[in-house]
C-alpha cells in the first residue's frame, strides 16, 4: 500500500531535463565521423552541412541533404540512420537540472523519469547524462501496456508502483501536452508543462506551465498541496 504522505515528481526526458537538440548534434557528430572514416570526407564540413540543414526548411531531412551535398547515393541513407540511432551520445546534464534534482531529493521528494522512444536509445541518453544516480527510477514507457508509450496509462501506473506513491500525489513534468500532461491527468496524476527548452506556446485554460527549471519545486509543491486540500474538503 503506497504511503499516503509520500510525494513524487516524474520528469519526461527530452526537452524537459535537457534540450533535445544536444542529442541531435551528438548524432550529427557521429555521422560526420562515420563519413570521414568510410568516405574520406572532412568531418567538420559534414557536421556543418547537417547542422545548417537542421536550422532551416530542411529540418527533418538533414541526412538526405548531406547525401545530396556530397553527391552520394541514397543507398547510403539506412546506414546513416543507424549511426544516428545507435551512437553513444556525448551529453551533459545542464547545471540547472542537476541543482533541481538535488533540491527535490533533499526536500524528500521521490523522483522518476518516464520517457518515450526506443528503450535502448533512451537508456544511452540516461547514461550519458548521468541520471541514474540522481533519481529513484527510470521507466521506458514503450515497454508497458500497448507498447506505444505515453500517453498509455500503463506506463504511468508502472511509475506509481515503482515510486510507491499515490497517483494523486505525483506531479508529471514534461514538454508534450498529449503525452505528458493529458497522459498524467488521465492516470489520476497532477501535471505541469515544461517550456524551458522549446519556443513559447499558447497555454490552454487550466494548464500549469514552467518556463525555468528553478520554478519546479515551488510549482510541484503548490500542486500537491492544492490536491491535498481538495481531497480533504
Amino acid at each position: 500500500m503506497p504511503s499516503p504522505e509520500r510525494r513524487a515528481v516524474v520528469f519526461d526526458l527530452d526537452d524537459t531535463l535537457y534540450p533535445y537538440r544536444w542529442h541531435v548534434r551528438s548524432g550529427f557528430a557521429a555521422v560526420a565521423a562515420h563519413m570521414a572514416r568510410t568516405r574520406g570526407l572532412n568531418a567538420r564540413r559534414v557536421f556543418r552541412v547537417l547542422l545548417r540543414a537542421s536550422r532551416g526548411p530542411d529540418r527533418g531531412r538533414e541526412l538526405q541533404v548531406c547525401l545530396e551535398t556530397f553527391r552520394l547515393p541514397y543507398g547510403v541513407l539506412p546506414g546513416l540512420v543507424e549511426v544516428m540511432r545507435g551512437h553513444h551520445p556525448r551529453l551533459r546534464l545542464p547545471a540547472t537540472a542537476q541543482r533541481l534534482l538535488a533540491a527535490l531529493r533533499a526536500d524528500g521528494w521521490r523522483i522518476g523519469i518516464l520517457t518515450n522512444g526506443p528503450a535502448p536509445i533512451q537508456a544511452r541518453k540516461i547514461a550519458a547524462l548521468g541520471l541514474v544516480r540522481l533519481v529513484d527510477t527510470v521507466v521506458y514507457a514503450t515497454q508497458y501496456g500497448t507498447g506505444i508509450g505515453k500517453p498509455d496509462a500503463a506506463a504511468f501506473t508502472e511509475m506509481a508502483r515503482r515510486l510507491d506513491t499515490p497517483a494523486h500525489r505525483i506531479v508529471v513534468v514534461g514538454n508534450d501536452d498529449e503525452c505528458d500532461v493529458a497522459g498524467a491527468r488521465a492516470a489520476g496524476m497532477l501535471a505541469a508543462r515544461c517550456d524551458v527548452w522549446t519556443p513559447a506556446r499558447s497555454v490552454p485554460d487550466g494548464e500549469v506551465v514552467i518556463d525555468r527549471l528553478a520554478r519546479v519545486p515551488h510549482v510541484v509543491h503548490a500542486l500537491v498541496e492544492e490536491a491535498r486540500n481538495r481531497h480533504a474538503a
